[in-house]
């Protein structure tokens, strides 16, 4: 019976940092997102900027913007690899 009980307190804990694992990746790939889309905005404004004639200011921007976007999809693959982890560990808490 204290067997039981310790496994029960076991899987309530793991259960518990499961969620919280998932709450943290759900708000990183919000994050992810809304960055991304504000980086992608960037680089629209730097194109612009080189079709206007500025091409020094908008080669920066379109610069800027882009390696931003490259970091923000490196932070969206995180998040997600992270919500594939939670589903493992989900997958393998109700097989027992």
């Amino acid at each position: 019976m204290n067997n039981t009980s310790i496994s029960n307190s076991d899987s309530t804990l793991e259960m518990i940092i499961t969620k919280e694992r998932l709450r943290q990746a759900h708000h990183s790939f919000n994050l992810a997102l809304v960055t991304t889309t504000a980086c992608v905005l960037i680089s629209f404004s730097g194109v612009g900027l080189v079709l206007l004639g500025k091409a020094s200011e908008g080669t920066m921007t379109a610069t800027g913007g882009l390696a931003s976007t490259a970091y923000c999809l490196k932070l969206s693959k995180d998040a997600n690899d992270r919500l594939d982890e939670v589903w493992q560990r989900l997958l393998s808490c109700t097989k027992y």
